[in-house]
């Protein structure tokens, strides 16, 4: 078995296609708009004269590859690559303001390295018994699940909870626009054929991060970056030292996103989100978050990864995707005869464990790789904003319009990045509208697909052992910070008196 592993992975057409991969990956990850999703349906022609193994190497590698490079542009420009990256845009643009960028970068780096070897460990010995447990989730479970994930993330970035809650709630709002619904009826469209389809995620993104920071600097153009080339050769050491700082954060978030990627339809985005909620409020000094601090950045960028392995364990066991990019992957599998299924691991044994070989191998490759972009990358603060900002401008529109070929994409983008810097001056935050917009849909999926089965029961949400816990875990999210409000304000009270 092991000599046929070995064999699969060192030929020529593997190894190329894994370094290809990589490169392409870290491309596409680090365009605004190129997503990691659009970088897999990209390969699926290549994959056709590629035998199954490198077939599949291209996939694994250039997503694990291309998921880290998305934090590229949101450190350096805040624009983030990627939905996940949405999650920790504003932390690590912080560090870039302080002259931190390559440390920020080499955080996330070895968080999602990390986080990514983490899964591929459980992705070999506990698949078939994780995805055994992730196919008993039903609607209900599921949408415990996501109001969990709103719940943890509505406090990122705001200093005052209730204008997280409240741009949580324009975010909701947003992601009702358009026929994406069960009943299949137009809402909100005011007469607009365009927002038939709703409103898109990434032109609204780009336009909240990346225009609303291009209005800031036209209105503060002595704002500007420190000397983030500060940190020479020793930068992924120093980076390396302060995640060791955070081995219950990174083994939190690498764990965390194992179990949400494992469950069909959740992925990278509601798992980076909800790792950075748990961060601050299991941190002890959550009050450093929003100023630059790397505790979140560690706990984000290993659950980003993770997700990503785990999210084939039950595309491989039993053909159902965890995400967008593992329903094109199965696709590949049925076309190269590695049909998923429990006979996938008595069948095809060799190929299985290659795939799984070649997932440690991508994420060890992402280093050099990731590295090598940082260094590049890290330069981009060191050219004058007066010149960097109409080239993200640029970026801004090509990436809006790329994604449905549509200039109304680019008035949704200019829409959203007036608001959110408006809404910044007055201290709202911007990250919980993206997660609203994010998981909005599928709340209400959940929530009507549970009320139709049940026939309208609302007990039907707590009736089943599972959902029960969720719930109950939800609770205790909600309750235990009041608690421990009230009794604050009860201790200080007695002390004044």
């Amino acid at each position: 078995m092991l000599s046929e592993v070995i064999a699969n992975i060192l030929t020529t057409q593997t190894i190329i296609a894994i370094i290809g991969a990589a490169i392409f990956g870290m491309f596409m990850g680090a365009i605004p708009g190129l997503t990691a999703t659009m970088a897999t349906a990209l390969l699926v022609p290549v994959t056709f004269f590629l035998d199954p193994v490198p077939a599949i190497a291209t996939m694994i590698t250039a997503v694990a590859v291309a998921i880290f490079a998305g934090d590229i542009p949101g450190c350096l420009l805040r624009m983030p690559g990627t939905p996940a990256s949405a999650a920790y845009t504003d932390e690590a643009y912080q560090m870039a303001l302080k002259g931190d960028a390559k440390k920020a970068l080499g955080i996330g780096l070895l968080s999602s390295s990390f986080g990514g070897l983490f899964a591929t460990a459980v992705l070999v010995f506990v698949a078939p018994s994780l995805a055994e447990f992730a196919v008993r989730f039903s609607s209900a479970e599921y949408f415990w699940l996501v109001v969990l994930g709103l719940s943890c993330a509505a406090g990122i970035g705001a200093s005052d909870p209730l204008k997280g809650l409240a741009m949580l709630m324009l975010g909701l709002a947003v992601s009702m626009v358009g026929m994406n619904n069960n009943a299949g009826i137009p809402r909100f469209t005011f007469g607009e054929m365009a927002l038939l389809d709703g409103v898109s995620l990434i032109p609204m993104m780009v336009g909240m991060f990346g225009i609303s920071e291009i209005l800031r600097y036209a209105t503060n153009s002595k704002r500007d970056f420190g000397d983030p080339i500060r940190s020479t050769g020793s930068a992924i050491r120093t980076s390396a030292a302060i995640i060791a700082r955070y081995p219950v954060q990174l083994l939190r978030g690498s764990a965390l996103g194992t179990v949400v990627g494992a469950l069909p339809g959740a992925g990278a985005d509601i798992a980076a989100w909800m790792s950075m909620g748990i961060s601050k409020s299991r941190s002890k000094t959550p009050a450093k978050f929003g100023s630059g601090h790397p505790e979140g950045l560690v706990e984000a960028g290993a659950a980003n990864n993770s997700s990503l392995a785990s999210a084939w364990i039950p595309a491989l066991v039993f053909g159902i995707p965890g995400d967008s990019i593992t329903a094109i992957v199965i696709g590949v599998l049925y076309m190269k005869n590695l049909n998923p299924g429990p006979e996938l691991f008595t069948t095809n044994a060799p190929q299985l464990y290659s795939l799984f070989a070649i997932f440690v191998i991508a994420n060890l490759i992402m280093i050099p790789v990731g590295w090598a972009a940082i260094h590049g990358g890290s330069y981009i603060t060191r050219i004058p904003r007066r010149i960097i900002m109409p080239c993200i401008l640029l970026f801004c529109i090509l990436g809006s319009y790329s994604i449905n070929n549509s200039t109304f994409d680019i008035a949704i983008m200019l829409f959203f990045g007036v608001l959110a810097y408006f809404l910044e001056e007055a201290g709202f935050p911007i990250a919980p509208a993206i997660l609203g917009v994010v998981l909005g849909p599928m709340l209400e999926n959940y929530f009507v697909t549970t009320m139709t089965s049940s026939g309208g029961d609302i007990f039907a949400f707590v009736s089943r052992p599972l959902a029960a816990v969720i719930a109950l875990i939800l609770v205790s999210v909600w309750s235990i910070p009041l608690i421990w409000r009230l009794r604050q304000k009860g201790s200080a009270s007695i002390t004044r008196s």
